[in-house]
């Protein structure tokens, strides 16, 4: 009886998850001139109008561009830390965690703004990327951060010494011995990493440069004048994006998904 209820339970929090993007999807389907659900009749009618809209193919470019650099980045400096934090930080691990964990601590708007005034206050503005792509990298990095240290604490650094000893350099140590172990670390976090970047918002909108738009921006400014069914198009492609990215790299970089 106990199995039932906890399946019940399990089906009923998975439908209160997936409730409002069913609700999308089926909305983007509508062949009305407004958002509405359930749909007044089914038709593809908004798709084809969100693949000639310009503006939304080249926020849809922007996103993709930055959470790609971004995730870079991230994945780079969060490898780094989180290998610095298992084995060398010692009586510093506390103050190495928390400095990682600072981003997801504190609102993401106030984050942006202190952003917004570090830029200015050291010249850089928001005439470029260059702003922006900081913003979604000190977001990020914690998730890489996360995922790469708690693969490392299965690591033993005896099978690195054993390498030093047959004559192995460090970065040869790290490319044939320490990498393929903490791979899927290092793959889920940067998996994170883009998703997360390629959906925030507030980070940047605050520190977007000057005619550059996301796609959450982009969708936002839509949504404040403009209430049709391509609203909806443009969620369900995000979501299609996001799934084709998590299914890709299961395929083809080896991340394992547990099923329970």
């Amino acid at each position: 009886m106990s199995r039932i209820v906890f399946t019940v339970y399990c089906l009923i929090i998975y439908a209160f998850l997936l409730a409002p993007i069913l609700v999308v999807v089926g909305a983007s389907f509508n062949a009305g001139a407004f958002l509405t659900f359930p749909p007044q009749g089914l038709s593809f009618r908004w798709y084809g109008v969100f693949f000639n809209n310009e503006v939304f193919l080249r926020a849809i470019k922007t996103s993709l561009w930055v959470a790609a650099v971004s995730t870079v980045i991230s994945g780079i400096i969060g490898t780094m830390a989180a290998i610095y934090f298992v084995q060398f930080a010692g009586r510093l691990k506390d103050g190495v965690r928390i400095a990682m964990m600072a981003p997801l601590l504190l609102p993401e708007v106030l984050t942006a703004i202190a952003l917004l005034f570090f830029v200015y206050a050291i010249g850089i503005g928001t005439q470029t990327m260059f702003a922006m792509i900081v913003g979604h990298v000190l977001i990020t990095l914690p998730f890489v951060f996360i995922n790469v240290s708690t693969s490392l604490e299965s690591y033993d650094p005896a099978w690195s010494m054993a390498a030093r000893s047959l004559g192995a350099g460090a970065f040869t140590r790290f490319r044939r011995i320490m990498l393929p172990l903490i791979k899927p670390g290092v793959i889920g976090g940067c998996l994170f990493a883009f998703i997360i970047s390629f959906d925030i918002f507030t980070i940047s909108f605050m520190l977007k440069s000057v005619g550059t738009a996301t796609l959450p921006i982009q969708l936002y400014d839509y949504l404040r004048t403009n209430f049709t069914p391509e609203a909806a198009a443009v969620s369900t492609l995000s979501v299609v994006l996001t799934l084709v990215v998590v299914v890709v790299t299961e395929k083809f970089l080896g991340l394992r998904i547990h099923r329970f």
